[in-house]
């Protein structure tokens, strides 16, 4: 049996290397539509992203809290289910990456979370109505984020439909910086709360603290790594969902920015942990759409949505299979 003391120490550092994945995973979510249209250079925008990821960590602690409390029973965790769900969704996050695929950073941590607490306990340990809530919360985002780009899109139209093409794009360019840097800000609001959470239950499973709250230092260190992250930028996904997903214009940047980052302010003050990955893709989408439904590379889209559907599954396997062989440390 290993000391609980290292067995801590790990899923720290494991929770605060899946925020540094998630950063470098989801650094497309914040920028992909601002390169895509060509307003700011990749590494431009990825260190407009990383400055404001690390604001936007501090936003809030709810999300933070609904990862620890509903998804399953904060009090029957160990130190080895949060070992082995990370491990799980670290793996799954450096693969998709490598290969450009914008899958649900949210989705692989629950899926690897539910995996692994299951080979430790049984469905029991689940906990069913907050895990219905999340999931609900995870499928309509992407729809929602849809309707929200469409009709901003829409609005725009109407308003600068008589204003020559050329001033519309030149004004957009300037107000897509902005959008993208609240996009930057929302996915660090919603996405670094989660490692906060994990770390959260293991200060509880180690008996350090009876409730879960966040302390600074962990809202610190989980704000630092998810820029860090964002620093490194996932090139290849941000060119599958900037350049590859539907061709894009500042307008149309501007409005699937602005439309996902406003649903995911929202969502994350109110405690939902939804995919920031699934709500900009379905904003490009709705926005593209708009346009003309041609304008969407569906092909793409239907190729996205197949990994999302695999995801949940896919690391709720890992993080089952995980657990045995991680269960040796168990007490």
């Amino acid at each position: 049996m290993l000391d609980p003391y290292y067995l801590l120490i790990a899923v720290v550092i494991l929770a605060l290397a899946y925020n540094f994945t998630n950063g470098w995973h989801d650094t497309a979510n914040a920028i992909a539509t601002v390169v895509g249209t060509r307003t700011l250079t990749a590494w431009q925008a990825i260190a407009l992203a990383a400055v404001l990821n690390l604001v936007g960590a501090f936003f809030s602690t709810e999300v933070a809290k609904a990862i620890g409390n509903d998804i399953v029973d904060p009090k029957s965790v160990t130190l080895v289910v949060l070992v082995a769900a990370l491990i799980a969704v670290i793996v799954w996050n450096v693969v998709t990456v490598l290969i450009g695929l914008p899958t649900s950073s949210s989705h692989a941590l629950i899926g690897s979370l539910i995996g692994a607490a299951v080979a430790h306990r049984g469905p029991s340990i689940l906990q069913a109505k907050g895990i219905m809530v999340i999931l609900i919360g995870m499928l309509i985002s992407p729809v929602l984020g849809a309707l929200m780009g469409a009709g901003l899109m829409k609005l725009i139209r109407r308003i600068f439909g008589n204003t020559p093409r050329a001033k519309v794009k030149s004004i957009f360019k300037y107000l897509q910086i902005i959008s993208s840097g609240f996009m930057a800000f929302s996915h660090g609001a919603s996405d670094a709360q989660k490692a906060m959470g994990i770390i959260a239950m293991a200060l509880m499973a180690y008996g350090h603290q009876t409730s879960l709250t966040v302390p600074l230092w962990a809202q610190i260190a989980a704000a630092l790594l998810m820029a860090a992250g964002t620093a490194a930028g996932g090139q290849k996904i941000i060119h599958t969902i900037g350049s590859r997903l539907s061709r894009l214009e500042t307008p149309q940047g501007f409005a699937a920015e602005t439309g996902a980052a406003l649903l995911l302010t929202v969502v994350a003050k109110v405690g939902v942990p939804v995919s920031t990955t699934h709500t900009i893709t379905g904003s490009i989408i709705g926005v593209g759409a708009a346009e003309r439904l041609r304008s969407v590379r569906w092909s793409v889209a239907t190729k996205i949505v197949y990994a999302w559907i695999l995801t949940l599954p896919g690391t709720a396997l890992m993080g089952y299979l995980f657990y045995y062989v991680f269960r040796i440390f168990e007490a």
